[in-house]
């Protein structure tokens, strides 16, 4: 297939929404430690399936709310976990016994969730993970949970890589064909292991021949057509072998290029460091962090997908609600400084302390001030190019001014092309104050 061009998925909308919400979700919020407890404490099977399998039980879950707190926020698309690297189906497969419906959970949990965010008009994403700690036929590798066990090589002679990739192809189609339409597919993920020395080696871990990842991408494009399809099965060297870049709890200096060309990216963050539910993680990032992230982000050119990983009993935990109403709030009255926006024309310098972004439609500047300034805020490069300003929360006028004849008699440091704003002293009651400039 490397030889033939796919189809690639239409990232017309995802570079217009810019912000959306990943959830982890699935057994592991019950041990309430990270959603890779299993393989961290080598948990085996048996264990872990009669503490979690046996009791999970999120009787207060209610999609109605996640949705609502989703779009509260102003997200517009989510991502939700199908399946995590356990092994665990939030939806009733019937490829497999191991799901939702035979918890004392007794039901579908995916379906409700898809509903109730695609009825506020949010995208549909899903995620699927390509590895598996629970399937019998998943062969035991470097990263598996059970990588250390002492019969690992015994237990390996009767798994048959083969009918894991026929399970997960299995499974990829009923989650693509019954549902409705989907908008993103996010496959996670394909890793080399590495050997005794360190060293990163094919042959020990896996590649994409273990996900039979071609084929699967191919299905994955005819089943949906226009699907966008992350960067995490190993094909980036295949023509449309996938639509965005996924830098994951980082974010790039300058946004992402591929031999030079900037290419479309999002960034997947927590709100602390965890994915899955951690009941004492203490790394939170505040409102104003978190805003100040989404906004970098866009004036990079990239989308943020903030996570939120629900507890076991099926809800948002207070830490994770306060920071979606902050950002929410701050999203009502500056969404329009990140929707369809991307960064500012090359011509025009970011002010020191500030961020741009630039909706290249509608011809609108936006100025993010992140440090208040005293009375004047000093714009390069626009003297002449801007009709009108207003603070973007409640719309009130900036006055501007270029050039003093004192300045153009020669005052050292003046520059021509000088836009200055007059700013009133106290900085507006929002966490991040913006400027919106009308160009000519």
């Amino acid at each position: 297939m490397s030889e033939e061009k796919m189809a690639k998925g239409d990232v017309t909308w995802f570079q217009h929404d810019r912000f959306g919400m990943f959830i982890h979700w699935g057994l592991y919020a019950m041990a309430a430690r990270h959603e890779w407890v299993k393989q961290y404490e080598q948990i085996p099977d048996d264990v872990y399936d009669s503490k979690y399998f046996k009791h999970f039980d999120p009787d207060l879950y209610d999609p109605e709310v996640w949705a609502d707190a989703a779009a509260g926020a102003g997200m517009k698309y989510f991502v939700i976990t199908t399946k995590h690297h356990e092994g665990f189906c939030l939806w009733d497969s019937k490829l497999t016994d191991y799901k939702a419906p035979n918890t004392p959970a007794g039901r579908d949990l995916l379906r409700p969730m898809v509903e109730a965010f695609r009825s506020r008009g949010l995208r549909v994403g899903f995620y699927h993970s390509l590895i598996d700690w629970h399937h019998p036929h998943f062969v035991i590798d470097n990263v598996h949970s059970m990588r250390n066990h002492p019969d690992r090589d015994k237990l390996n002679e009767n798994r048959d890589q083969r009918k894991y990739i026929e399970y997960l192809h299995g499974q990829v189609r009923e989650l693509l064909t019954q549902f409705g339409k989907i908008d993103i597919m996010f496959y996670d993920f394909s890793y080399p292991a590495r050997n005794e020395k360190g060293e990163l080696d094919n042959r020990l871990g896996k590649s994409r021949y273990d996900w039979d990842s071609e084929t699967l991408l191919r299905m994955t494009r005819e089943l949906q057509p226009g699907i966008l399809i992350n960067d995490r099965l190993d094909l980036l060297d295949v023509e449309g072998g996938w639509d965005y870049r996924t830098p994951e709890q980082w974010l790039p200096r300058e946004g992402v290029t591929v031999g030079g060309q900037p290419v479309v990216w999002e960034t997947c963050q927590t709100f602390s460091g965890s994915w899955g539910y951690h009941r004492d993680e203490a790394t939170w990032k505040s409102v104003d962090q978190l805003v100040r992230m989404l906004i970098e982000v866009v004036s990079k050119g990239g989308n943020l997908i903030l996570n939120v990983g629900p507890t076991a009993r099926g809800e948002f935990d207070d830490r994770a609600m306060d920071r979606l109403r902050g950002i929410g709030e701050w999203m009502r009255r500056h969404s329009r400084s990140i929707y369809g926006c991307g960064p500012a024309p090359a011509d025009v310098p970011k002010p020191d302390n500030c961020l741009l972004t630039y909706n290249p439609t509608s011809r609108r500047l936006y100025v993010h001030v992140l440090a208040w300034p005293v009375q004047h805020l000093h714009l390069d490069g626009l003297a002449g190019r801007v009709e009108y300003a207003q603070l973007l929360n409640d719309g009130s006028e900036v006055l501007m001014k270029g050039l003093e004849p004192w300045q153009e008699a020669g005052y050292e440091g003046a520059k021509r092309d000088t836009l200055t704003l007059t700013l009133p002293i106290q900085k507006p009651n929002v966490v991040v104050p913006v400027i919106e400039l009308f160009l000519k």
